[in-house]
């Protein structure tokens, strides 16, 4: 009930601040998603602050007012306070809190107050929280929102109205609630800012059942609580829907997080998703910035290996800019197929994901795990740079299977998807799963989508796990069988074909052809007469 309640009390949180944005002229511009994400923040991490110091100073919980009890610390009793949080908390000073900023709403340029509160914890925590480019330069935790309302006169009474929405409630009660909790949340909060753009770096959300089956057959049950102090890494993470199942999966504490992706708003939303999901000592590892031509994270000189990679990369984009970086020496051996030429039209779809998957194999460590999704052509390719990458595969035998999933299970691209699982240690016994029948259709919006049931997704987690063959569905196959289908994946080219044959007596074979002919007959005289008929109406027909 607590946790429901919470739920409900957080949403209603939200859409009072998108009306707020929206009664200021901010409803679906390109800011909002900044104000809403960074004023949630705010609010977050505040009540998180007074969450930890409850916990370490328990008379600060018999207080009456918690944030009087803090202030009236010493420099030394606060800096002692600090030092005893953990690393997911920011510090945070007495001025710092929502009810000292809530206390002088009616100060005179208070607009100007909350801007330098929220910059100043930016600054405060910035070792902690920034995000980095892959230039280098860091991005702080909080812009100076209020400079996002155009008329100077209204920011004053634009930041006081979301002063007093964050003061309703505290999130203290629901910090000790799980990745479930958060992720419904979470995508509550951002379900208006990561749709499909339109635009050059269109941003896809990949749906939960995608994201579950990923991590599920990377991490299955029987290993869960066993693995340890590993590397996760997405090259084109998004908000990190993928890396935040996976992380969960393993354990948040078990394994570190690295992305990067050349959105400004993806990283900020990713930011955002690790903060809420106790992954902050993984933030130094998100870069912003164009993993293709300068990928980032490095060991030396060398490009990073890591355990686990998951990814739902761009499947195709205009790089003709600079394509003809990729195709230098420097980047032979990550594109170890090749670069895709530039077409002589529709340079917009150049298949882009052919890249990034070189690069996620190149980026493996050595028995490291991957789940990719890719455009189900890819999987059956007969010639070109799909093709070559699936021969890699099949040849180093590296390949775990690979699972075709529903039409429309991303409500934004009519694409037919697979995922692809890569496994250096997966010698024999390769799982092709077609799982296109399976799933409800429903609409979302102008789009239709096909849901898959909870039950549904448990089968094909299932099913690949234990290398289970079932009729229409799965085949196991070795990687000679591969190379003798000229190294298709497309698991219905494996699938037995059946005849049925049924033994008759020379009666019964007799009998069955008898029926035959006296059922043909009547039809062979309707036809006869029907063709009279129609002869006879077109000698009839006159010229008028």
């Amino acid at each position: 009930m607590v946790t429901q309640e919470f739920e409900q009390r957080t949403r209603e949180l939200i859409d009072s601040l998108k009306a707020i944005c929206a009664a200021y002229g901010l409803g679906n511009d390109g800011n909002e998603f900044k104000i809403i994400t960074q004023v949630f923040l705010y609010k977050f991490l505040n009540d998180k602050f007074a969450f930890e110091a409850k916990k370490i100073r328990p008379d600060l919980a018999k207080a009456d007012k918690w944030e009087q009890a803090i202030a009236s610390l010493s420099d030394e009793e606060l800096g002692k306070l600090h030092r005893k949080m953990g690393p997911d908390t920011a510090r945070l000073k007495p001025e710092h809190f929502i009810s000292h900023l809530w206390n002088r709403q009616t100060a005179p340029e208070f607009a100007k107050l909350f801007d330098d509160t929220l910059r100043d914890i930016a600054i405060t925590n910035n070792d902690i929280f920034a995000v980095k480019t892959d230039g280098g330069a860091k991005i702080t935790l909080f812009d100076r929102v209020s400079e996002f309302i155009t008329d100077p006169s209204k920011r004053d009474a634009f930041c006081r109205a979301l002063i007093n929405k964050l003061g309703d409630f505290s999130f203290e009660r629901i910090f000790t609630q799980k990745y479930d909790f958060y992720a419904a949340l979470f995508e509550y909060l951002i379900k208006d800012y990561n749709k499909d753009s339109g635009g050059k770096y269109a941003e896809y959300y990949t749906p939960h059942a995608v994201a579950k089956i990923m991590a599920a057959i990377l991490v299955p049950e029987a290993v869960r609580g066993k693995i340890k102090n590993v590397s996760c890494y997405d090259p084109s993470a998004g908000s990190g829907t993928l890396l935040m199942n996976i992380a969960h999966a393993i354990g948040e504490q078990r394994c570190t997080i690295y992305s990067q992706d050349i959105s400004q708003k993806s990283s900020s939303l990713l930011r955002l998703n690790l903060i809420l999901n106790n992954l902050v000592h993984s933030i130094p590892n998100i870069i912003q910035g164009n993993t293709v031509l300068h990928p980032y994270h490095r060991q030396g000189k060398a490009l990073r290996k890591f355990d686990y990679i998951v990814s739902n990369p761009p499947f195709k984009m205009d790089f003709s800019d600079f394509r003809n970086e990729l195709d230098a020496k420097e980047h032979k051996e990550r594109f170890f197929v090749g670069v895709p030429n530039i077409p002589k039209q529709a340079v917009d779809k150049m298949a882009i994901y052919q890249l990034f998957l070189q690069h996620i194999i190149h980026s493996l460590k050595p028995g490291g795990k991957a789940a990719v999704v890719v455009p189900t052509g890819f999987i059956a390719a007969q010639s070109g740079i799909d093709k070559g990458i699936r021969q890699h595969l099949v040849d180093n035998k590296m390949l775990a299977g690979v699972v075709s999933m529903p039409s429309n299970i991303f409500a934004t691209t009519g694409t037919n998807v697979s995922i692809l699982f890569i496994d250096a240690a997966n010698k024999e016994g390769v799982v092709l799963i077609d799982a296109s029948s399976l799933g409800t259709k429903v609409k979302d919006g102008k789009n239709q989508k096909v849901l898959l049931a909870g039950a549904e997704e448990d089968y094909i987690i299932a099913t690949f796990n234990s290398k289970e063959m079932v009729e229409d569905f799965s085949a196991v196959v070795s990687y000679d069988e591969i190379v003798a289908k000229n190294y298709s994946l497309n698991a219905g080219q494996y699938f037995e074909v059946k005849i049925e044959y049924t033994d008759l007596t020379p009666a019964q074979f007799s009998a069955r052809i008898q029926g035959f002919t006296d059922k043909l007959s009547p039809l062979f005289k309707e036809s006869a007469r029907l063709e009279k008929e129609i002869k006879k109406q077109l000698v009839g027909l006159q010229y008028e």
